[in-house]
């Protein structure tokens, strides 16, 4: 990629800036000036995204609340935003979440060559994305609650920053694996014979090789979360048996959001559980199936559900 001095990712008053479409709205990249890239984060009400991008707090990364109602959060403390009001996320030794009470514009500003790589990989990551949705709507719906609940445990758990892009994606592509199984497999109304069932566990290692094969080098890093995410606390889980300690915190989250999003979600052969039979069920399988500090960290997440970036 070019490295000017300044430019604008609009020639002319028919082209149109670059855009990512986000579960929570809009960010358009409109260009770089002064070594700093200045993006338009326009969020749905009850939208949310995660700042601190960068991992060291050496690069800059601010944010501006221009229009609508935002809070902040840090480390469990929250406040309202001011109009016109500017957040250093590098400042803050924590993650910072950004939580939109109406529609609202934040402008970011931030280091013009790592954020320009890091949104250009992320608009290639929305081609995967779309071949989802396009082969199985219900998988690409299911991923994206995927993302929002773990993010929101991951931040409870106290997780590294440096962890949070990995839980971002890891969590979103933990599925993608399911593209290598058939249909009739996948949407089948009755149970699964041995051998369709081989096949389904199959979906977890495939998932991890389409990562680990990926051309963007931080997504390959998640790999491990797509990898693991069927294994049980116990051992008993697959693909490797792996348990306790073995298992990555990150992936154990996965695993319990992922159980509770598919109890909750009707499918062609389940019906769906309440929220509470839910958790009930969660209860039942701490120590067993899943992380029993995960479990208590979800549970208290649930009444507070929110849309990431």
């Amino acid at each position: 990629m070019e490295k000017n001095p300044n430019r604008t990712y609009r020639q002319s008053s028919d082209d149109q800036y670059p855009v990512l479409h986000m579960a929570s709205g809009l960010i358009t990249l409109f260009g770089r000036w002064n070594g700093l890239a200045e993006a338009l984060f326009s969020l749905n009400e009850n939208g949310s995204f995660c700042a601190q991008y960068n991992i060291n707090n050496s690069i800059v990364e601010t944010y501006t609340l221009l229009d609508g109602e935002v809070e902040i959060e840090h480390v469990g403390e929250r406040r309202k935003m001011e109009i016109g009001e500017t957040i250093d996320a590098s400042a803050f030794e924590k993650v910072v979440t950004f939580y939109a009470i109406t529609n609202a514009e934040i402008v970011m500003k931030m280091e013009a060559d790592f954020y320009e790589q890091l949104f250009f990989e992320t608009k290639m990551l929305q081609v995967e994305m779309d071949t989802v949705a396009q082969v199985d709507g219900y998988t690409y719906h299911h991923c994206e609650r995927i993302r929002q609940y773990a993010i929101e445990v991951w931040k409870r758990m106290n997780r590294p920053k440096h962890t949070l892009r990995l839980m971002r994606w890891g969590a979103f592509f933990h599925d993608i694996g399911k593209l290598a199984i058939p249909l009739e497999i996948l949407h089948k109304p009755g149970k699964l014979t041995e051998e369709e069932w081989e096949t389904m566990k199959s979906h977890s290692r495939i998932g991890a090789n389409i990562m680990r094969a990926h051309p963007v080098e931080w997504l390959k890093d998640a790999a491990f979360i797509v990898e693991q995410h069927h294994e049980w606390y116990d051992g008993r889980g697959y693909p490797y048996g792996l348990k306790e300690d073995e298992i990555s915190i990150e992936a154990a989250i996965v695993s319990v959001v992922d159980a509770y999003d598919a109890m909750t979600t009707e499918r062609v052969y389940k019906q769906a559980v309440s929220k509470e039979v839910a958790i009930l069920e969660l209860e039942k399988g701490k120590g067993t199936q899943f992380h029993p500090e995960v479990v208590d960290h979800f549970i208290e997440v649930l009444g507070a559900k929110v849309t990431h970036v």
